[in-house]
């Protein structure tokens, strides 16, 4: 099959029906490499014509599309559909989409570097706030106007305006942004999300290595949305006193919102709070109290056993993480990043006035962990874009600013992919004063580099 090239993006059009017994017909994998050879930097398959599909007739071209990406950084997905296709390829693939999805060719050419037209006034809404920053993120960098839309009731309001939009995103989703292992960060709580009959395989299904990298990073809070658990038996009983007690040594702190005892054993919920474990009756009790959320997610110097050296492959791809962070801060910020030290040392923060930090981490092929440290002025600059407006509202610009180091951390993954070093990342914990990051990174050596934008210093470390 073909490909009809346009500002840079590579289509392939099947038609009729997608069930895995006829999908390799429309197309191999030697036709989209024939195509990236066309310097097209997008290949997608349009489902304009294509009446019915299930999974079996996708995964052919999703593996196909995985093996492009091994060998070469470029865009693959799908495009040309309806909300009805979005929906169904969402649910099929759920957390593995690894590949993207545009409603229109019109929309995925503004994700495209050969696409020659901007200044565009691009509407713009995902229910995934990561997303729709991704999103704005990359429209930015193209030259392009986004207007974020915070809620889907903004977003239904503003798209009637029709003439004051040149494209409005809908049913778009960037591949290969951020992660979502874990529900969701809200005031430095990580919240899981279980349900049904807990039993054994809670230790199957639960990613423990995760969750230790996010101990790591600095998280000290972990909910757990337990509203659908019907029951729990004993295997489970052991496995949550056991995440407890091994949290312990970082101070970390696990509570159950939602969690009735109708069907569990009451002696259940006696071991588990003897375990350190709370219960809260619903999420606002804890989400709710600012005072107890700051108190029970607040940083404790990390345990010892994760003191560990940096290493020659850390130093060998340090590139990597500078260039995806300072390109990111850049982009945002309108200002040049000047590199003025790099140091191979402890954390050193000279003056801790107006400063607010975040920090992420990586593991699988490498692990470690990256920490940023914003004058509040670049942080404000830096997140105007992804609020809309400019805010003094020191809660929203650190929830912003978790999205915005997310989306560097993305692209570090992405570039890290390149080169066949496979990670996951964490989600970033965000700090309102570098003290409590200190005692996160306490004792740890590592790459400080120090850039300043505008005059103001920024502190990038990369440490283990």
């Amino acid at each position: 099959m073909r490909a009809v090239v346009k500002n840079g993006i590579g289509v392939f059009s099947p038609q009729g029906f997608l069930d895995g017994n006829n999908g390799g017909a429309f197309l191999t994998i030697e036709d989209i490499e024939a195509t990236t050879k066309t310097n097209a930097d997008m290949v997608l398959v349009s489902l304009k014509k294509v009446i019915f599909f299930n999974r079996n007739g996708l995964d052919i071209f999703v593996k196909m599309f995985a093996k492009v990406r091994e060998k070469q950084s470029i865009i693959v997905g799908f495009c040309d559909y309806d909300l009805k296709k979005f929906n169904a390829i969402k649910n099929f693939y759920h957390k593995e989409t690894n590949f993207s999805l545009f409603a229109s060719l019109e929309i995925a050419s503004l994700f495209s570097t050969n696409f020659d037209t901007t200044n565009l006034n691009v509407l713009l809404y995902n229910d995934d706030k990561s997303q729709r920053s991704a999103m704005a993120i990359e429209l930015h960098d193209g030259g392009h106007n986004p207007i974020v839309a915070q809620t889907e009731e903004e977003f239904n309001t503003k798209k009637k305006v029709k003439t004051s939009y040149d494209v409005i995103i809908h049913d778009t989703f960037l591949g290969e942004m951020g992660h979502n292992i874990a529900t969701r960060v809200t005031g430095n709580a990580i919240i899981y999300t279980v349900s049904s009959f807990l039993d054994a395989d809670i230790g199957n299904t639960f990613n423990i290595t995760y969750h230790n990298n996010s101990l790591n990073v600095g998280f000290r809070l972990f909910i757990f949305d337990a509203y659908k658990v019907v029951s729990m038996n004993v295997h489970a009983l052991n496995f949550f006193a056991k995440l407890s007690s091994s949290g312990a040594e970082y101070n970390a702190s696990i509570c159950f919102v939602g969690l009735t005892f109708d069907k569990i054993p009451t002696a259940f919920k006696e071991n588990m709070e003897d375990s350190g474990i709370m219960f809260f009756d619903n999420m606002e009790n804890i989400l709710g109290d600012k005072d107890l959320l700051a108190e029970l997610g607040a940083s404790s110097a990390a345990a010892g056993k994760n003191k560990r050296v940096i290493n020659k492959m850390t130093i060998t791809e340090l590139p990597k993480f500078i260039d995806a962070t300072a390109a990111t801060i850049e982009m945002m910020t309108n200002a040049k990043a000047i590199k003025n030290a790099v140091n191979v040392s402890q954390i050193n923060i000279e003056d801790h006035t107006d400063k607010i930090a975040s920090s992420i981490g990586y593991y699988g092929d490498m692990d470690g962990m990256v920490i940023l440290v914003f004058p509040k002025d670049i942080a404000k600059k830096a997140c105007q874009l992804l609020i809309g407006e400019e805010t003094d509202d020191e809660e929203l610009i650190l929830d912003t600013l978790a999205e915005l180091v997310n989306i560097v951390g993305g692209k570090v993954k992405t570039l890290l992919a390149d080169n066949n070093i496979k990670v996951t990342i964490t989600l970033p914990r965000t700090y309102n004063d570098v003290s409590s990051l200190l005692e996160v990174a306490k004792d740890r050596k590592g790459v400080q580099v120090d850039l300043t934008f505008d005059d103001d210093k920024f502190i990038f470390f990369l440490t283990r």
